[in-house]
């Protein structure tokens, strides 16, 4: 048994217990071991590892100097919390080693001194480890690295960026001749078996997966409705319940008040002040389009003490230890379980402490998944994250950066790429295209000379001489591609943030807008950069930014299925389904309550045609194929046209014909065969992959975003990526960035697998057609989500008063 006994002395040092997983960590880290540690949120999994390493480095009979200890952090926001206790461990346990910080915030001064000589252990994030490999000295860098820690895997694992780091561990590995011990940290994942497997590589055969056998106790309570509506709509509730949220503030020290995109955190914001004026000064507002200072502020105050409440997205889900904060307020449906588990654990953020969450829905039936959200946590089902598999835009971005850095030699690089899950099947003619690729351009683009980056040398090294090349290599790295930005500041220079280039471009110099927290007034335009001034004026839209949307889980499908079949059969346990039992109640009389093994089919005739509406519980995204594709497939047996509309519990199709949808059922419009073929058909794939190859254009070189403050505008992206796109098409089909742009717009966008899957659950249903007079408690959502295109807010509340009269709500 190795020796853990100055570990065990620091922690009674601070009055504290150490927990059989934490001392289970330090005994298979000192014996050698790698592997994957899962533990809940708040029961220190971070002093489980670093300690570990301290305790190593504390048996050393002397200090040495250099880079031993990375610890991966997939947001920036936690990079300097992580970094202080680390830092404050080592000062107290009488270790001298420095922990340096280094992330894109980093200063070009600290920079300097790191590259002089970088400290003993490093906090930073996969892209800055991208950016070290590109040093001509990054051998040099890592030759003294032991021990590579992996924080919050579950975040990584599931997209490029968990590609990052699997190319940089297996760089890591074939540099150093001793095995380097790699860890990850994961609270919530529902295959920690791969996890481990895709971390580890060769080293899964000895890893430890230690779990935390400890109930960490949360406490979720539903904000229920005084009435919910017998015609529902989405946002009906949401704001309207902020009488309910304000006496849960006053109640507690400090709340996060969750929502799932930064729209809905500026609306909130701007509600909460509205009707609480007191609290102005203890509100505050965080989400990644604002200046990093305003969140750096934010999230000091919130250390302190000194806010009462902090809307936020998920700019604040992860690690940072916030322990002021007592209360937790999910507004919505958080789409995923363990979503909504990282974010309850924001709360009683310490070993034994209580967490506490409420759940706001924005409409009724939101509260079947806060029921189904209080169950899963209860028997602690977690979504699995599935890790990506040969993304050719990251391998050509990565040997670019191998070429910029040290250089490479093809046979080396090959060897250690292979060891790595993401391209364990790399064929050698996919590896003989990349190669290329990027010293010509390939074969469609070998004649222009700014993508033949590579240069080999005589004696085989593939290297990048061009200084140019160079830096705009560097200041391109990274695989999070978004929509080009805005910045926007005041006149006298002060930066408030980021708005998408699409917003702005809708606005005219003097129109007003909120962001921020604030009503601001565009004074002017140029170069990317909005001036603004602060506007006395209440009205104005609120950005809208791309990212942060999400769909169900299948694991949340599968249980709210369930759900609806219990009701069916008169069981509604728990205060969210009693409170939902009048609407369920009217719903299976109006129409009916499908159990799993049944698929509802609702058609309605009305003036603007006939109405069909199905409900899989599927999530958005999976009904927006379905519904695209059943209309391609009845339009093929007549002409016929169709509108769409969908949320997360099914979908519409509505034409202006008097049709019945018996007649096409009979069409086996379900059917897996030709599937690919027909929903290729269905939706406009071409315009789809040509945005996704946007994306994979820029991780892989083939287009610039521009110099810091000179970004290039979208339209310019746009036109780029589509004429590169077109010249593929026409004279490289077998291109195998235009291939993966195909391959992600279906497997990413549009979850291959699980529409596959659910098509296969849809074929053993049994389909119950029910024709009725007037809309459902289930119809009626979609159908005011398709109304939401033609009126604004004001028209919108309106038109549905109308209709809930009409319809007797």
């Amino acid at each position: 048994m190795s020796d853990i006994s100055p570990a065990l002395a620091w922690f009674k040092s601070k009055e504290w217990t150490a927990f059989e997983f934490q001392q289970a960590t330090w005994q298979a880290y000192l014996a050698g071991k790698s592997g994957l540690l899962n533990a809940p949120t708040g029961s220190g999994k971070t002093y489980a590892i670093w300690l570990g390493c301290v305790l190593e480095a504390l048996q050393s009979p002397k200090v040495e100097t250099g880079l031993q200890v990375i610890w991966v952090t997939p947001l920036r926001a936690l990079a300097k919390d992580i970094r202080n206790a680390m830092q404050l461990t080592c000062n107290e346990m009488g270790l001298n080693w420095e922990v340096g910080l280094r992330t894109g915030d980093t200063s070009t001064k600290e920079r300097a001194a790191q590259k002089k000589q970088m400290p003993q252990a490093l906090v930073t994030t996969p892209e800055s480890i991208h950016v070290l490999l590109s040093q001509k000295d990054a051998a040099k860098t890592f030759k003294k690295l032991k021990t590579v820690v992996v924080d919050e895997w579950h975040e990584l694992i599931g997209g490029k960026r968990g590609v990052q780091m699997e190319l940089a561990l297996a760089y890591f590995r074939h540099l150093n001749p001793k095995p380097i011990k790699t860890w990850a940290i994961s609270a919530t994942i529902g295959n920690l078996q791969e996890a481990a497997q895709v971390l580890l590589g060769d080293l899964y055969s000895d890893c430890a997966i230690i779990r935390a056998n400890l109930n960490k106790k949360i406490v979720i309570e539903s904000i229920l409705p005084d009435d919910v509506k017998s015609l529902p709509w989405s946002g009906h509730l949401g704001t309207n319940m902020l009488p309910s949220v304000i006496p849960i503030l006053e109640a507690n020290n400090s709340t996060l008040l969750f929502t799932n995109v930064r729209s809905q955190t500026e609306v909130w914001y701007q509600k909460l002040m509205d009707k609480a004026p007191e609290l102005a000064g203890l509100v505050a507002m965080h989400h990644g389009s604002l200046d990093t200072k305003v969140r750096q502020w934010v999230e000091d105050a919130l250390h302190a003490g000194k806010l009462k409440c902090v809307v936020c997205t998920s700019s604040l889900d992860l690690g940072v230890d916030f322990r002021p904060v007592d209360m937790v307020i999910q507004v919505g449906g958080p789409k995923g379980i363990a979503r909504f588990f990282q974010r309850a654990g924001r709360s009683g953020h310490q070993p034994g402490a209580t967490s506490k969450i409420y759940f706001l829905p924005t409409h009724s039936l939101e509260l079947i998944e806060a029921a189904v959200l209080k169950e899963a946590i209860a028997n602690k089902q977690f979504e699995s994250r599935n890790p990506l598999k040969k993304s050719i835009d990251v391998l050509v971005q990565y040997l670019v950066t191998l070429a910029v850095g040290p250089g490479f030699y093809p046979e080396t690089t090959l060897e250690q790429i292979r060891q790595s899950h993401a391209y364990a099947k790399l064929t050698d003619q996919e590896w003989s295209w990349c190669l290329e690729f990027i010293t010509t351009g390939g074969s469609s683009l070998s004649a222009y000379d700014e993508y033949a980056k590579v240069e080999i040398e005589p004696d085989g090294r593939y290297v990048v001489k061009s200084r140019k090349t160079a830096m705009r290599h560097r200041l391109s790295m990274g695989t999070i591609v978004s929509d080009p930005v805005i910045k926007v500041r005041y006149a006298g220079g002060k930066y408030i943030g980021t708005v998408e280039e699409y917003f702005i471009s809708h606005l005219k110099i003097g129109d007003t807008f909120w962001f921020a927290g604030r009503n601001l007034e565009l004074v002017r335009l140029k170069d990317m950069t909005a001036t603004v001034r602060n506007s006395k004026k209440k009205t104005g839209p609120i950005p809208r930014w791309g990212g942060g949307k999400a769909s169900f889980t299948s694991l949340l499908s599968d249980a709210m299925r369930q759900k609806i079949e219990d009701a069916s059969k008169g069981v509604f346990e728990g205060p969210e389904m009693q409170k939902l039992k009048p609407l369920l109640e009217k719903h299976a009389k109006l129409s009916a309550l499908p159990h799993t093994n049944q698929l509802l089919v609702e058609q309605i005739k009305s003036d603007e045609g006939t109405h069909i509406y199905m409900y899989p519980l599927e999530g958005k995204y999976i009904h927006d194929v379905l519904a695209a594709l059943l209309a391609y497939r009845i339009s093929v047996s007549q002409p016929i046209s169709f509108s769409i509309a969908s949320n997360d519990y099914g979908f519409e199709i509505l034409t202006d014909l008097d049709i019945e949808i018996e007649d096409f059922l009979e069409l086996d419009l379900f059917s897996e065969e030709n599937l690919m073929d027909d929903i290729y058909a269905s939706i406009n794939n071409t315009e789809m992959a040509k945005r996704k190859f946007r994306d994979i254009a820029a991780i892989s070189g083939l287009i610039f975003q521009g110099y810091p403050g000179k970004n290039v505008t979208n339209k310019h992206l746009q036109a780029s990526s589509s004429m590169i796109f077109k010249v593929f098409q026409d004279y490289d089909p077998e291109n195998l960035l235009l291939k993966q742009a195909n391959e992600e717009v279906l497997s990413l966008q549009f979850e291959k697998s699980r529409l596959k899957s659910a098509l296969s659950r849809i074929n053993q249903q049994e389909i119950i057609v029910k024709k009725l007079s007037q809309p459902t408690p289930f119809c009626f959502p979609i159908m005011v989500d398709r109304l939401r295109e033609r009126y604004t807010n004001e028209l919108l509340s309106e038109r549905i008063a109308k209709m809930q009269l009409e319809f007797g709500d």
